[in-house]
């Protein structure tokens, strides 16, 4: 069993996520990568919990071998109880079940992967606990330690944007954690197949995937092209952004659109950098407004976020609930050519905001389209003005 006092970070960002205040309401359920700051948030905030890493051999084997263990060893005043990489041992949440119904103890499970939690037969604790997904840093919790193009050219994983090579960390992330997750999780053992795929899937970050032709540049089925994107989203490295289709006038398509979880695991797996002018600079600045966007609904609204794209070629590329549609152009002037898809979309009148998120200096509007400063909007999303 861990202590969380031990072993303080000293670059610590504190974090949007409560973890007090989320578990004085129900047990839950913390899923993230790995290396998005989970088990520092723990030693942080929950410094009197007891834990149980299932990473150490020791605490897996004895719980493995008899999960009424955990029961026995807990006391009356353990209230609060932490199971660190819960996915590895799904079999224990029948105990973690009988815990909370005759002890009324608050659990944290935390996991990189929900591929085995969902497989058939996993007690899921019958909606006694709830979940919620971590995610890189953000703008806000990064205050004036935020800077633009370090967040694009290495993305948001705390200890590869502090860090003081992280082109090296996030080769070694990309080249090694990435496959071996999927190698640990036993989702497939083809892995030079599967790392044809990954390199293949990053080109499609933020796209409507055509999976035929991934299926054909990766060099496997089609039917495994599913498979593998299955366990992307899985293991949390891929997000699904569906379609928003309530629009009228104008037909949308229902495709979903998909994005990694980080810009910098992203360019990394591309094998490029975002610079500033090119097209590339411009899908890594979309692709960290969807961090941010996912980030604030998993963190603050709850509410759903999709994209929306029309048959006849106009394309927004995030709605926030029904209110709010934000479309990102990475420029300095943003042309009327630019506000052509939002324009198209105001014509439903069913939004309450239309933003276009730039690279301007100063926030100006053009009809009932409000043109941003990427941080003026990020300061305004996070203080929730947009509902």
């Amino acid at each position: 069993m861990a202590n969380l006092k031990t072993s303080r970070e000293l670059a610590y960002v504190p974090r949007c996520l409560d973890l007090g205040a989320l578990l004085a309401k129900k047990s839950h359920f913390l899923l993230g990568p790995r290396q998005t700051g989970k088990t520092t948030l723990l030693r942080n905030t929950l410094p009197n919990a007891r834990v149980y890493d299932l990473l150490d051999a020791g605490v897996y084997l004895a719980l493995s071998h008899r999960p009424e263990r955990l029961g026995e060893e807990l006391g009356p005043h353990d209230k609060t109880v932490v199971i660190d990489e819960i996915q590895r041992l799904p079999e224990l949440l029948n105990e973690v079940h009988r815990l909370i119904e005759e002890r009324s103890a608050r659990f944290l499970l935390t996991g990189s992967s929900a591929r085995k939690l969902r497989r058939g037969g996993v007690n899921l604790l019958g909606g006694r606990a709830r979940t919620i997904h971590m995610h890189p840093l953000t703008f806000r919790e990064l205050g004036a330690r935020f800077d633009l193009h370090r967040a694009l050219s290495h993305g948001l994983l705390p200890s590869i944007y502090f860090s003081d090579d992280p082109r090296a960390d996030l080769q070694a992330y990309t080249g090694t954690y990435l496959q071996q997750e999927i190698l640990v999780e036993g989702a497939t053992r083809n892995l030079p197949a599967f790392s044809r795929f990954l390199h293949v899937a990053a080109w499609c970050n933020g796209t409507i995937v055509n999976f035929t032709n991934v299926a054909n540049d990766s060099q496997v089925p089609r039917t495994t092209v599913y498979e593998y994107f299955g366990i992307l989203q899985d293991t949390l490295v891929l997000q699904e952004l569906r379609a928003w289709r309530k629009s009228q006038k104008r037909k949308p398509l229902a495709s979903s659109k998909y994005y990694f979880f980080d810009v910098g695991v992203t360019t990394a797996l591309q094998g490029r950098e975002a610079r500033p002018g090119t097209p590339e600079f411009g899908a890594s600045f979309e692709t960290y407004l969807m961090h941010e966007l996912a980030s604030y609904r998993d963190y603050a609204s709850g509410e759903p976020l999709s994209h929306w794209r029309s048959t006849s070629g106009f394309e927004v590329d995030f709605i926030l609930g029904d209110h709010t549609a934000v479309d990102v152009k990475a420029r300095e002037n943003v042309t009327p050519q630019d506000l052509k898809s939002l324009r198209a979309l105001a014509e439903e009148e069913k939004l309450k905001h239309y933003l276009c998120v730039s690279l301007e200096p100063r926030r100006r509007r053009v009809e009932n389209i409000l043109i941003l400063p990427y941080r003026q909007f990020l300061e305004a999303l996070w203080d929730g003005e947009y509902r």
